[in-house]
């Protein structure tokens, strides 16, 4: 019963229905309150209603009843992030890692984790020489200057300054080039004195007084060399810098077009932009996304592809990197005419979130994987290849070959997913196996698809009462009947079940049937709730102690129909 109430948990959850699913699966907790799956399923659907708090209780009985199962520190970090615990989320997921550390999941939520970790802690102090760097004055000054004009003819001196100034923080990595320090001096226009290995290691010695004035007498003294007048910001980099404001006011231009639905008048700014700045990769973004809403998906692919190339080489933001690559996978997408035409559109989204990992990017990802398995399903769908299979699993059913029977039927359900023959067929052959879960399963799918197909009911009925379900299997028997009065196998199935019920009724069973019945009747929930009920207790006790009393409650059909079933399940007996 524990299985059933998960089962149904677990297609709850499935269908978004959060609070059926916490229901069904607290329903399997009190069948099995040692089961860690249990506990793991109801805090996931918890997580699902924001109800953290549960979440995390349920989590933490996870990981005390399994503690070496991978899954429980997810469910764990889960809630632990919910609540705004970054810090006892990055544990447990960490955790979990060292159980399994390639685990997809748990390596996932840790880079969440981390990433809400580290925007709820505050900003580190801005650096003093951001400013140092920025714009082409940096350029005018090193120009200007007699030392550092040098290095500017070496190209690897113009390759840290560079990077230097992308990334200010990055100067701690070259202090000790002397070609820096020299260059941080002129920006910020100091001296700073670097010395020489010679003077260094030679010590400055002392002259007497006296030789310091004759020296100071021989000596004339010198006239300071005026120093150099600083160089005007050359015309390149004021053109450059002006190209680059003239850019964004396209971009600007091509931003209020897009919205307008202008898309050529958008095009034509954002190619402006691109030609006056080729360090921003926004304007090839930007143009991918008019591409893709005028339905021109190469472009749009050529784009976004131009724009993850170049933004590797100017080493730009992840995030940016992240988009190209999302607005690419959908461009995939809107040309998929086939299954297999979702993969290079599911294996881009995948590395857009190794880029950034954005909850949009993935949405796409998994509606990308559900359209590809449901195009393979219709690609596979063959009714006429369905039969044949089906026709298979009858031979080997009749020569007793009932796994080989199983097979040609799962065969001919992925031909033809909604053939309840197939279904009934598949349910009598798990049957022989003694698989009875599953063949309830199918024989409840043959009721869905047709609730007029008889042979579905007589499948069921014969099930539940192998599984020693009398009151269930008769109450199938009976809803048969209402398409097929007179359909003598449903006959004969409620007669079975009114002897089995009968015999517990006259106290015919053995002690071992009696002791076996009643175990498997106190984890029915239908019972536990009756035996629950102090209405129903007070029934009971009326029956043993206080005849007339109990007169009176055989009047009421209700209470006798919950009797029947404590006598059906031999935990009352009639004498």
């Amino acid at each position: 019963m524990a299985d059933e109430a998960k089962a149904k948990g677990n297609a709850a959850f499935s269908a978004g229905d959060f609070s059926t699913a916490v229901r069904h699966f607290s329903d399997a907790i009190q069948l099995a309150p040692t089961n860690h799956v249990l506990y793991s399923n109801r805090s996931a659907a918890y997580a699902s209603l924001h109800q953290y708090s549960e979440a995390l209780v349920d989590a933490q009985k996870t990981v005390e009843l399994k503690p070496d199962w991978p899954k429980g520190y997810s469910r764990l970090g889960a809630a632990h992030l919910g609540l705004g615990e970054h810090e006892a989320a990055v544990s447990a997921y960490k955790k979990g890692l060292e159980i399994d550390p390639g685990n997809e999941a748990l390596k996932s939520g840790l880079a969440d984790a981390q990433s809400a970790a580290s925007r709820s802690r505050p900003a580190p102090p801005p650096n003093p020489f951001g400013n140092v760097f920025s714009g082409p004055e940096m350029w005018a000054k090193l120009t200007a200057d007699p030392t550092t004009r040098a290095f500017l003819q070496q190209p690897d001196f113009l390759t840290i300054m560079q990077e230097i100034q992308r990334n200010p923080n990055s100067i701690n990595m070259y202090l000790k080039d002397q070609r820096v320090m020299a260059a941080l001096g002129v920006l910020l226009n100091l001296k700073l004195h670097n010395p020489t290995e010679e003077e260094a290691d030679v010590p400055e010695t002392s002259s007497p007084p006296a030789e310091r004035k004759r020296a100071a007498e021989a000596e004339p003294a010198k006239e300071p060399e005026p120093e150099p007048e600083p160089m005007e910001v050359g015309e390149e980099e004021k053109e450059a810098k002006e190209r680059k404001l003239q850019a964004q006011k396209e971009k600007e231009a091509g931003n209020a077009a897009y919205k307008k639905k202008d898309f050529e008048k958008a095009i034509n700014h954002y190619s402006k932009a691109l030609e006056l700045d080729d360090e921003d990769i926004s304007f090839l973004t930007n143009r991918a996304a008019v591409y893709l809403e005028m339905g021109k998906y190469e472009d749009c692919i050529k784009d976004c592809d131009k724009a993850v190339e170049r933004g590797r080489e100017l080493r730009s933001d992840f995030k940016m990197i992240a988009r190209a690559l999302t607005r690419k996978g959908t461009a995939y997408v809107k040309l998929a005419k086939c299954s297999k035409d979702y993969d290079i559109a599911i294996e881009t989204f995948q590395k857009a979130l190794t880029e950034h990992r954005n909850p949009d990017t993935l949405k796409k990802l998994n509606d990308a994987e559900k359209a590809k398995k449901d195009l393979e399903q219709q690609e596979y769908f063959d009714p006429k290849i369905a039969d044949e299979e089906r026709e298979k699993g009858n031979e080997c059913f009749k020569q007793q070959q009932y796994p080989e029977a199983v097979k040609h039927y799962t065969e001919s359900l992925r031909r033809n997913p909604k053939d309840v023959k197939a279904y009934s067929n598949r349910a009598a052959c798990y049957t022989k196996l003694g698989a009875l879960p599953e063949g309830l399963k199918d024989a409840e799918k043959c009721i869905e698809l047709d609730p007029t197909f008889v042979k579905g009911y007589t499948r069921k009925g014969a099930i539940q009462f192998f599984m020693k379900e009398y009151e269930k299997a008769m109450e199938t028997y009976q809803e048969g009947l209402k398409h097929d009065p007179k359909n003598q196998e449903l006959l004969d199935g409620i007669r079975r079940c009114v002897e089995q019920v009968n015999k517990a009724s006259r106290g015919d069973l053995t002690p071992e049937e009696l002791k076996e019945r009643q175990a498997k009747a106190m984890q029915d929930p239908e019972i536990q709730n009756i035996l629950t009920d102090p209405v129903m207790r007070q029934v009971l006790i009326d029956f043993q102690e206080n005849p007339k009393a109990a007169q009176e409650h055989t009047k009421n059909p209700m209470v006798m129909n919950k009797i029947q079933k404590l006598i059906s399940a031999g935990i009352v007996q009639m004498r």
